[in-house]
């Protein structure tokens, strides 16, 4: 039985009920409304300026909707500010690179583990004992999930000049190092080529299989989008356009006029 099927009857791990976003006049979600249930791949889908990134951005807090609500495990996380979202379970890598150039691709994941650390400057720059336990504990981790990622080899390196593809591997070691239970992956083929694109989704899968870690994923590379999810949501110019299976949703007319484009085109 895969993740999917077996998480069918749960309740969700997210909620999204009724979210509107507007920036003066215009109006960027209009009374979106969905479900992720836990250890599924949900794929969200649409055209330019349909509302995914402002939906990821009020995820990550970063926009504060308007109307609306959003559920981690039942509870509201409107209240939090933006720096508490990795302690309760989100994580997210971004659509342009948002790395530490100058630092190595070990520090940059390790940016991603102190939000799980309990230590303040004092205890560091006092050395003390437990201080050093949770600092080597970090390193251990960023070093698992470096070969996790195989960028074992390019460990000690700084992120500047690695290709493009490596670096969006570090970023997700980064969100991964938090141990969340959302992964949001904004637009994660775009640059990518074609083998690249493949072994991004058969990444994702093994995050999601072996790490037991939800996915949100936006992504303009249907392909990818309909092999990996097991659920798909359309937006389009703000509003939920179609809902349901990828197969049952790539066939919508109305997906397919938004955006998808004619089968014959």
């Amino acid at each position: 039985m895969t993740p999917s099927q077996d998480m069918q009857g749960s309740e969700p791990l997210l909620s999204v009920r009724g979210v509107c976003v507007t920036f003066g006049g215009i109006v960027a979600l209009n009374g979106v409304s969905f479900d992720l249930r836990r250890g599924h791949i949900l794929g969200l889908i649409g055209p330019n300026g349909a509302g995914k990134t402002t939906l990821f951005n009020c995820l990550s807090r970063l926009y504060q909707p308007s109307q609306g609500d959003i559920l981690l495990e039942g509870k509201s996380i409107l209240k939090q500010p933006p720096h508490r979202i990795p302690d309760i379970g989100i994580g997210r890598t971004f659509q342009n690179v948002a790395l530490f150039h100058n630092l190595s691709v070990l520090d940059n994941i390790r940016v991603g583990a102190h939000s799980r650390t309990t230590s303040d400057a004092m205890s560091d720059m006092l050395k003390l004992p437990w201080a050093r336990r949770e600092e080597r504990a970090l390193d251990k981790r960023a070093r698992d999930i470096a070969d996790y990622l195989d960028l074992l080899e390019v460990a000690e390196r700084p992120v500047a000049g690695l290709p493009f593809g490596t670096q969006k591997r570090v970023e997700l070691g980064r969100a991964l190092a938090a141990e969340p239970k959302i992964l949001l992956l904004d637009e994660p083929a775009g640059g990518l080529n074609h083998e690249e694109v493949h072994a991004l989704g058969d990444l994702i899968r093994k995050i999601r299989d072996q790490r037991g870690i939800t996915v949100l994923l936006v992504e303009h590379h249907m392909g990818l989008v309909m092999s990996i999810a097991d659920h798909v949501v359309a937006l389009n110019f703000g509003k939920k356009l179609a809902e349901g299976p990828p197969a049952a949703v790539q066939s919508d007319p109305d997906v397919i006029k938004a955006y998808l484009g004619s089968k014959d085109a």
